[in-house]
């Protein structure tokens, strides 16, 4: 049976109030590698912050229910403001981080509404994801229970000695490069992050803490575009990508 407009809204919203989604976006990184006195956060591309960016994506998804920012402490009223200004009417809390992201996100989970069914983990400098995209995994995590947004590696890969000389060539094949959102049942999420706290385990991503249990996560497609604002040298390609969007609208 082919469905109308009412009727696709009809089965966003049952899907969105069954598995309930939250997003908790990190935002808490002193952005060393952006240079003296730079936030990443707040620099501006086409006009709008990259904070802004990620944020309105996530409002714009319908399967997200609510926004959780986590961020430094002196950064909670341009935080606020950036909210007010863009229309983020999902952000229901604004938490500071701690000294890692684990610790970030464990913060940022106690602030979920007891209700949430699923927890959706971003990089609040990933600033190029689309709604579609977060969709995309999230649908892929309400099957699989865990999802990450990923693109596939399509370079040559070497794996080199101490002094930089190449010693292997990796098969490429099954290589990807993590990426955010990434979505986890939140249960298992929450118990990734007791036995990692337990066992003193660290990870540079949430997929590896949920991985650390033993449980696979489903690599999601989600493209070459959707890359993190790391250095300055990533402003102008982030700028570049979202004009080229514009024009194919």
């Amino acid at each position: 049976m082919k469905l109308d407009k009412a009727g696709i809204a009809e089965l966003i919203f049952r899907t969105a109030t069954k598995y309930r989604t939250a997003a908790i976006v990190l935002a808490a990184g002193n952005s060393s590698r952006m240079g003296k006195n730079k936030n990443k956060q707040t620099e501006v591309l086409c006009g709008t912050p990259v904070l802004a960016h990620t944020l309105l994506a996530y409002q714009k998804c319908k399967l997200i229910s609510e926004i959780i920012v986590v961020t430094r402490p002196q950064d909670f009223d341009t935080v606020y403001q950036m909210s007010q200004e863009y229309g983020i009417t999902k952000l229901t809390s604004i938490v500071a981080g701690g000294s890692t992201r684990q610790e970030s996100a464990k913060r940022g989970m106690k602030k979920l509404d007891v209700s949430t069914k699923y927890v959706a983990i971003a990089d609040g400098a990933r600033c190029l994801i689309t709604p579609a995209q977060i969709a995309k995994v999230c649908l892929c995590a309400y099957r699989s229970q865990a999802a990450s947004a990923a693109h596939k590696v399509s370079d040559t890969v070497k794996r080199t000695n101490a002094s930089g000389l190449s010693k292997e060539t990796i098969d490429r094949n099954n290589l990807w490069q993590a990426q955010t959102p990434q979505v986890f049942h939140t249960s298992l999420y929450i118990a990734a992050l007791y036995q990692s706290n337990t066992d003193g385990f660290s990870a540079t991503d949430d997929n590896a803490l949920v991985e650390h249990l033993g449980y696979g996560v489903r690599m999601v497609e989600c493209g070459i575009q959707n890359i993190k604002i790391t250095t300055p040298e990533d402003l102008p390609l982030a700028e570049a990508i979202l004009e080229y969007r514009s024009k194919q609208t």
